[in-house]
């Protein structure tokens, strides 16, 4: 039986790219996402295109109830999750922390770090019952690199490349892959989020470079969960040729 790959976030974006990915190279999807619309969408689509089957999960990974709710849900023939992509994740505003808006922070954090448990609690133990899985969390650079605005952002992204590492020394024993992606600059709906839909201001992070793409990002995935059974890839940072780091970015 093909492997399950639960993805969240999958509507768009790093989550979107590599739902089509993994469905190409023989995955069963689980995708979700708060679009239900687009959801089902995208489980037509790449059911059409790989033949391959695409359960739809509607949910905000902010609310526990919801993330419980729907993960238990799930019919027995895709309980064995085998590939967990933690993507779910946002930026909004880029203020000064004096200047930073509360409920800009809250859903950073609410949505980076606490769905990112919350996901993560449900599924794993299954994962100890069977002796196998791989968790792949979507973080960035930002989680090491902390640049001028990025404060909160940043905060949220340290964590998850904290969880990360202490999901690999907590699930060491239980024999399940975590691996940690940490992408720079991508051209997603990320920016258009960010700067709350002005388009125009969403543009000029990538102004003068070719940025890193969803695919780009999906690539990546299926690299990590593709790798023997006795390799694990603990840690990916990715960047654009143009950009050596956070800090560092040559334009044309």
């Amino acid at each position: 039986m093909n492997k399950i790959a639960l993805i969240t976030g999958a509507t768009a974006g790093f989550g979107k790219a590599t739902a089509y990915l993994l469905a190409k190279n023989g995955f069963r999807l689980i995708i979700t996402g708060r679009r239900n619309e687009t959801l089902n969408v995208v489980k037509s689509d790449i059911e059409e295109k790989f033949g391959q089957k695409v359960l739809t999960l509607n949910f905000d990974v902010r609310s526990k109830e919801q993330v419980d709710k729907a993960i238990d849900s799930i019919p027995y023939d895709w309980k064995p999750i085998d590939i967990l992509v933690n993507n779910a994740g946002l930026a909004v505003g880029l203020n000064h922390l004096n200047d930073g808006i509360i409920d800009d922070w809250e859903r950073m954090i609410d949505t980076n770090v606490k769905g990112l448990l919350y996901v993560t609690r449900k599924i794993i133990p299954q994962m100890i019952e069977k002796k196998s899985g791989h968790i792949v969390n979507i973080g960035s650079i930002a989680g090491t690199q902390v640049y001028e605005n990025g404060n909160v952002y940043c905060a949220s992204k340290h964590a998850v490349h904290a969880l990360s590492q202490a999901m690999r020394i907590d699930l060491l024993q239980h024999n399940i892959k975590v691996s940690e992606i940490r992408p720079g600059l991508a051209e997603t709906e990320f920016s258009l989020v960010r700067f709350k839909g002005d388009a125009e201001a969403a543009k000029k992070p990538y102004m003068g470079l070719v940025p890193l793409s969803g695919e780009d990002i999906a690539d990546a995935v299926l690299y990590v969960v593709t790798r023997p059974e006795h390799v694990n890839i603990n840690d990916l940072e990715i960047t654009p040729t143009a950009q050596a780091s956070s800090y560092y970015v040559f334009r044309k």
